[in-house]
């Protein structure tokens, strides 16, 4: 019987164990036997899953430095070490002069700042439900819109807008009302329609049924959309997505909403770390993965839901975030979920500059605006994907 060959010492195959009570053998040798200290080249690599503090660092002062340079950039003319003043006075216990004329007062408090508030509530909401479907349905192509959200969001805004004057006089806007309700029954049909009994944990039955849903609303959204051509301008203004109408009432509209989602959803995200690995092992650590899947689904659907009531459909937003930041800091939601509030604040806050500066007095519709600078992203990520999934 031939000995097999003497490998490389230096070699992986070549390098020895001593085994308590036999001779040492090559640790991948066809003739070495098992044994219960076998286990140094089968442990896998522990992968660290803790958001750093560094980290967490970054996504504040990306978002910081957006809002700076939002609310010192505009068609006013302002200074912007008097906006910079203006702010700082305001907001820290400093006994400053401010800088700023009555006016420059008003255009910075009561136009530039509750617009970066609301974008940045916005983005962060679209970045963090589009992180959280992908985390549930594990599609890395899922985004906030999914289960027939913009549809039935649409048609919301369709519908008050078409009947806005036969509606009594209202002491607030009904097209954000109209468009949360209507996002809102349409994920409530599309878990309705998606639930099966046969399979009560799986996910294809819940597309489907988005599918369906989505292409139900927007078919109604179209006929009530051409039997009133005359609101078609103000329909697809709401459509293309902008932030020009925002005020401090529409950011505490949403904040309720918001803030509860994000809570729910922050919450879940060890959960959503065991679900990438299979129903199967999340039963046997003792999760309920059905119950887990139905509580992100309908929190990240409501957050959703509450921020294109007012802001309209933003696309892109929900896609391109989770994926940069996954592509950096790895696969755990425990990072994904909070940096994606961070960053994707920010970089609707940065969109919405570019809206209302590049075509100034104009505005972009910031719809556009994200899908311009989401679109070549994307066709990276896509590049990507099979090495990050």
């Amino acid at each position: 019987m031939a000995l097999p060959a003497r490998s490389d010492p230096g070699s992986r195959a070549g390098r020895r164990r001593v085994r308590p009570g036999g001779p040492a053998a090559p640790v991948n040798a066809p003739w070495a036997p098992l044994h219960l200290f076998d286990v140094e080249e089968r442990t896998p690599a522990v992968v660290a899953t803790r958001l750093h503090a560094w980290q967490l660092a970054v996504g504040i002062l990306f978002l910081l430095a957006a809002a700076t340079a939002s609310v010192v950039v505009g068609p006013a003319g302002l200074s912007p070490g008097a906006v910079l003043e203006e702010v700082v006075t305001r907001m820290l216990p400093l006994h400053l002069h401010p800088g700023l004329s009555t006016t420059g007062s008003v255009v910075v408090w009561q136009l530039r700042m509750p617009r970066i508030v609301l974008g940045a509530l916005v983005g962060g909401t679209l970045a963090l439900a589009g992180a959280s479907y992908q985390g549930v349905f594990r599609n890395p192509l899922a985004d906030p819109y999914l289960l027939g959200v913009a549809s039935g969001a649409g048609l919301g805004a369709t519908l008050a807008v078409v009947y806005a004057t036969a509606l009594p006089h209202l002491p607030f806007d009904p097209v954000p009302a109209a468009a949360f309700a209507g996002a809102l029954l349409a994920a409530g049909a599309t878990l309705a329609l998606g639930r099966s009994r046969r399979s009560p944990g799986g996910t294809a039955p819940l597309l489907l049924a988005g599918v369906a849903v989505a292409a139900l609303l927007t078919a109604l959204q179209t006929y009530f959309q051409q039997r009133n051509s005359q609101d078609l301008q103000v329909v697809y203004s709401w459509i293309l997505g902008g932030l020009s109408t925002a005020g401090w009432g529409q950011v505490l509209l949403i904040l309720p909403y918001v803030g509860t989602a994000a809570a729910v959803l922050l919450g879940c995200r060890r959960l959503l770390d065991a679900l990438s690995v299979g129903d199967d092992e999340c039963t046997a650590l003792g999760i309920r993965a059905t119950r887990v899947r139905l509580l992100v689904v309908a929190a990240a659907t409501l957050a959703t839901a509450a921020a294109v009531s007012v802001s309209g459909l933003i696309g892109f937003v929900g896609i391109i975030v989770p994926h940069a930041i996954r592509m950096v800091a790895g696969p755990s939601y425990r990072r994904i979920l909070p940096l994606s509030v961070l960053f994707g604040g920010g970089f609707l806050v940065l969109a919405d500059l570019l809206a209302r500066t590049v075509l100034s007095p104009a505005e972009l519709p910031l719809g556009v605006v994200t899908a311009f600078l989401g679109a070549p992203f994307f066709l990276v990520v896509l590049r990507q994907a099979r090495r990050v999934w």
